[in-house]
């Protein structure tokens, strides 16, 4: 008999042979992996946490062969841990001890674009950037965007409420879905395949599946919001004086260009100096400014829309806002700009181990929490490096800490206190965009009342009651 601990603080048990067995009789032995089978990229997430050896993976096809799987590891009180890219960086998807991971990674595709409705329906287990790529040929854009856009899955995207480059014009991922198709604990599927944005017919259900890291239920499938096609964006880089031009280039922009701002990436100059050295990306301004944007503004046209965006920039400069300015010339320009905002990936590497933190402030608290940040580190941790960044149009703030000291993670905790303390005392959150998973539960509290953590638990309660989906995420 095997036991596993149950997150509501009861226990899970049944016969792992036994279940196995009715895995197998319902799915067929080709779906499933067991013992050595199970490959080391089923094991662990970008954010380097490493999960313990499930029972098996199965990788179904179809909706009813996911159903099927929870239907069975429901009747057996058997925890299950669905699975996407495994791009997430809290933990979120890494297989809990004995498990039944259910990977989505072969319910790929996009099954249908509705051009009069302006809608994508498409299976959870597709990449992101394949979704982009179809509704691109159709014409139209899809405008959730973030940088494992290869890798990472919709359904993913979708449970964890992937936010990205773009939420400044277009929102969160929860902002660009219209309908859902999930499967509940039981096995039961829940068909809300909705294509209308006005639809008030009772409760919305299917917020309930966004942004809950699969802890209520298995998304499936979704339908997606399109916007119109673009063809390419008017990008500068600027160099700005500090954090009180940031926001009001930021407003400006907005207003002049009635709304179409569609990037707003801030770059400390620390994170920029790294950028440009150890990230190995070519510097198109000088690395000695205080702090620098990425704007971008997609059109159909950019050409027709060159002048108005000079001359924001040029206002910039004429006010004192701006220090100096680069518009790219041309596409390969632009990668090249992004390719700054972009190159986190390398420096986590010549930085690791490093702590990543996704937090959010009012944007009015922005440059404050910076700042407080930058004294928490020369006072309590001098000597380790801290960059900072994010997509400021939406208060998000990125900060990468690092290389850590190898002391059985102390440090690391040290800093993750003092971090989430200034969160909380600013009214922030401890999760803009990555979520919970396992590494910010600790500090879930700091952001949600316990009232509001009262409800969660009965939310979880109800559609998950011998609480077998993903156990330990979120709340324990």
């Amino acid at each position: 008999m095997t036991v596993l601990q149950q997150p509501q603080g009861g226990t899970v048990g049944g016969n792992a042979d036994e279940v196995l067995a009715a895995l197998q009789n319902a799915l067929g032995e080709s779906e499933l992996l067991t013992g050595t089978a199970i490959s080391d990229k089923y094991l662990k997430d970008w954010s380097g946490e490493r999960g313990q050896m499930p029972l098996a993976v199965l990788r179904p096809r179809s909706t009813e062969e996911v159903s099927k799987a929870l239907a069975v590891c429901h009747a057996h009180h058997w925890p299950v841990v669905p699975q996407g890219g495994l791009t997430g960086l809290a933990g979120g998807a890494v297989p809990s001890e004995g498990a039944v991971v259910i990977s989505l990674e072969r319910m790929s595709g996009v099954e249908e674009i509705d051009a009069a409705s302006a809608t994508l329906t498409v299976l959870a287990g597709t990449p992101l950037q394949a979704a982009q790529e179809a509704a691109q040929q159709a014409g139209f854009f899809l405008a959730l965007d973030l940088g494992a856009r290869g890798s990472c899955q919709v359904g993913g995207n979708i449970a964890t409420n992937a936010g990205g480059n773009r939420v400044i014009r277009y929102g969160m991922a929860r902002d660009l879905v219209l309908g859902l198709e999930v499967v509940l604990a039981d096995g039961t599927v829940l068909s809300m395949l909705n294509k209308m944005v006005k639809n008030n017919a009772g409760p919305d259900l299917k917020g309930l599946f966004i942004g809950t890291e699969g802890t209520m239920g298995i998304i499936t499938r979704a339908v997606l919001r399109l916007h119109p096609g673009v063809t390419g964006a008017n990008t500068a880089l600027i160099a700005l004086t500090g954090f009180d031009a940031v926001v009001k280039l930021l407003r400006h922009a907005q207003q002049r260009l009635s709304g179409l701002v569609s990037a707003y990436e801030v770059m400390w100059a620390d994170y920029y100096q790294s950028a440009t050295t150890v990230g190995g990306i070519r510097a198109p301004l000088p690395a000695d400014y205080p702090v620098y944007v990425l704007m971008d503004m997609q059109a159909a046209d950019p050409e027709e829309n060159a002048e108005r965006f000079a001359a924001i920039l040029e206002h910039a400069l004429e006010q004192g806002w701006a220090l100096d300015a680069a518009v790219a010339q041309s596409h390969a320009d632009a990668e090249d700009f992004w390719a700054l905002r972009d190159s986190i990936a390398e420096m986590l590497n010549a930085y690791a181990p490093t702590i990543n933190f996704d937090v959010s402030f009012p944007i009015s608290l922005i440059g404050q929490c910076v700042e407080r940040l930058r004294a928490v580190m020369a006072d309590k941790f001098p000597g380790i490096h801290a960059m900072y960044f994010g997509h400021v149009g939406d208060g998000n703030g990125h900060i990468v800490v690092g290389p850590l000291p190898d002391d059985n993670r102390q440090t690391e905790r040290a800093v993750e206190d003092a971090f989430y303390e200034v969160t909380r005392e600013l009214g922030g959150s401890v999760s803009a965009e990555h979520g919970i998973g396992i590494h910010k539960k600790p500090y879930l509290g700091h952001s949600r009342s316990q009232a509001e953590l009262d409800v969660i638990r009965n939310m979880k309660r109800a559609v998950d009651p011998r609480g077998i989906l993903n156990p330990g995420k979120i709340l324990d």
